[in-house]
């Protein structure tokens, strides 16, 4: 039969066996429980009892109750229980008992006594020595420290004798293993830091893949099939090494489709290519800079670049935070922009243009390629502060409606709507300002591949598209309302439709003419406002003018021409120099194969007797000057 554990503030739950020693107990009398000044104590035992009977054996057959006061006396021991009070022991020290002659089986000490040696001092025991000295069950037992005295000696003594042994030992240890420690230390050191670095390296690459996916969150337009994206990896091979390749091969697969998260490496493949077939003269290249040297510098541009960043893509999740990663990234971007390039510095619709880049690349490359479209394509003309380059735009377009859509172009006139009304953003912006990013997207792989005139391709094509729609409307609101917000909102088969349209259109010679015949009028009406001071008459002065257009008209169709024939011979030079290298390569085959013939026939004529070789050499000779076979 177990007796439960005993709690503070609970009555004994059993009473030791009956004893002479026990039934000639008293308690002392400080300890009175009608003494004011004294708390009554807990009714708590050092330890829970044991279910074996434990019982006292004496030599000699002396009875206990023979005990003097004295002996009773020094049975007392004082403790110090967990809430600083004296307490009084019911067992007897062994040395007592042996001074009258009895053997007595050593009890454990309580829990509340190693808890206080243990904070005294460290204890070199191992719990278990000190936990079963007696042999018995350690399943009564109280949670006990990890360190613990021995039972044999007393535990004050060990207090004393153990002040001055850890200095010892950590001497002796210090002496003999502290190299061992500081090596151990500092590997665990150069560890912790390597991991350090590792996790900083995969936060790094989950947050650089969480903005990428961000930055990609748009509907493409069309769909781009597997095989259209390996033959696209293969031609990224190319990029590095700068190799020409074939642009109706490129066209044709730009045609297919771009995988969206390839379209930055793409972009830069398609620069690359241009570059090697045009290179911009010495005058028009832009100041060598790099784009950390820029960001280190002020501009003076830097209030209307904040202004406008809030502007830029409000709705897209990586431009939307106020001073996020995003307009950080593009603020960097255009600064640096508007300090490489004094004369236009900056123009509120570079700042869409910018913002596509940087959704598809590092702000690095994003500027690299902003360089790339202003310069080498030059679309920096039309962000010039004169807009001169924008005013050609406008009456290009015009004439474009007025030759291919009249009755559209006429309806516009009727009402008043000049091109620079809707078509301006579409030309500052390249459409990035109003149309979805999908589309934004599709109209600058096509820019990147042919160059400005994408735009009036894609412009005329969602005035053809809407035509109907834009006939009926009859007031001047209604057709500028409609212009800005029917048109962008397309769907999506008709966005593919528009670039499968812009694909297969071709106007370069349109633009050319309406460019000279811009500038043509312009001359006029200068001479118009600035009369000739000589008084020469009128007619003879329009027929010089009239000759000279048509002058200008003929040299603009040679220059076509010979922009046509250049084209054709770059072209045919290509297919040559493809040809060529297949040529080459087939000849070293045939040569290779040559070699091997000869030793093989080398081989054979060791085996062949004497007549038949003679036979072999007559056959050679007439196979090697054969005018048929050009076999040296």
């Amino acid at each position: 039969m177990q007796i439960p554990d005993a709690s503070p503030g609970d009555s004994p739950p059993a009473t030791p066996p009956a004893s002479p020693v026990s039934s000639a107990w008293q308690p002392f009398p400080e300890e009175d429980s009608d003494s004011p000044q004294f708390r009554r104590r807990a009714h708590t035992f050092s330890h829970p009892p044991s279910s074996a009977k434990r019982r006292i054996t004496f030599q000699n057959g002396r009875s206990q109750s023979v005990r003097s006061p004295l002996l009773r006396q020094s049975c007392i021991e004082t403790t110090s229980d967990g809430e600083g009070k004296k307490r009084t022991s019911t067992v007897c020290s062994s040395e007592s008992l042996n001074a009258v002659g009895a053997t007595l089986t050593p009890r454990r000490i309580s829990w509340r006594r190693r808890i206080f040696l243990q904070v005294a001092s460290p204890m070199n025991k191992s719990p278990s020595k000190m936990q079963h000295p007696d042999g018995h069950d350690g399943s009564e037992l109280l949670p006990l420290s990890p360190l613990a005295p021995p039972l044999e000696e007393d535990p004050f003594v060990l207090v004393l004798q153990n002040e001055d042994g850890p200095d010892k030992t950590g001497e002796r240890k210090n002496s003999e293993e502290l190299q061992s420690l500081w090596r151990k230390a500092i590997h665990q050191q150069i560890l912790l830091l390597r991991m350090e670095k590792e996790n900083q390296k995969l936060e790094a690459s989950r947050d650089e893949l969480q903005s990428r996916k961000v930055k990609l969150d748009y509907d493409e337009v069309g769909t781009c099939q597997k095989d259209v994206i390996n033959v696209w990896d293969k031609k990224l091979l190319n990029c590095r090494a700068k190799i020409r390749c074939d642009m109706e091969d490129i066209h044709s697969t730009l045609k297919e489709g771009v995988p969206k998260s390839r379209r930055g490496e793409i972009w830069q493949f398609l620069a690359v290519q241009h570059r090697v077939r045009h290179r911009l003269p010495n005058k028009q290249q832009p100041p060598d800079v790099s784009y950390k040297e820029l960001l280190k510098q002020l501009t003076a541009q830097q209030h209307a670049i904040l202004v406008d960043l809030g502007r830029t893509f409000p709705t897209h999740p990586y431009f939307s935070a106020h001073l996020g990663a995003g307009q950080l990234s593009l603020f960097n971007l255009l600064k640096a922009y508007s300090l490489l390039d004094k004369e236009v510095g900056y123009c509120q619709g570079i700042s869409f243009v910018a913002g596509v880049l940087l959704l598809h690349m590092s702000e690095e490359q994003a500027f690299e390629m902003l360089k790339f479209l202003m310069y080498d394509l030059g679309f920096r003309k039309q962000y010039r502060p004169d807009m001169m380059s924008l005013q050609i735009q406008m009456y290009q377009l015009s004439r474009l409606l007025h030759d291919y859509h009249r009755d559209l172009y006429n309806h516009l006139e009727e009402n008043e709507i000049s091109p620079s009304l809707y078509a301006a953003p579409w030309f500052l912006t390249l459409f990035a300002s109003q149309f979805p990013l999908g589309f934004v997207a599709r109209v600058f792989d096509i820019i990147f591949l042919q160059g400005t005139e994408v735009i009036f391709k894609v412009a005329l094509s969602l005035l053809s598209s809407q035509e109907t729609s834009i006939m009926g409307c009859e007031s001047f609101e209604n057709i500028v309302d409609f212009l800005k917000t029917a048109i962008p909102d397309m769907t999506q088969p008709q966005m593919e439709k528009i670039i499968t349209q812009v694909f297969e259109m071709d106007i370069s010679k349109q633009l050319h003419a309406y460019e000279v015949e811009y500038h043509v009028l312009q001359d006029e009406l200068q001479e118009n406002v600035n009369p000739c001071d000589e008084g020469e008459p009128l007619e003879k002065l329009e027929r010089a003018n009239s000759h000279l257009k048509r002058q200008n008209m003929d040299l603009l169709e040679k220059l076509q021409v010979a922009h046509a024939k250049i084209q054709s011979l770059e072209s045919s030079l290509e297919t040559i120099l493809t040809r060529e290298n297949k040529m080459k390569t087939v000849i070293q085959s045939l040569e290779q194969e040559k070699i091997t013939y000869q030793k093989t026939l080398e081989q054979i004529m060791k085996y062949l007797p004497a007549e038949a070789l003679s036979d072999c050499e007559l056959l050679l000779k007439e196979v090697n000057y054969n005018p048929n076979n050009k076999i040296k």
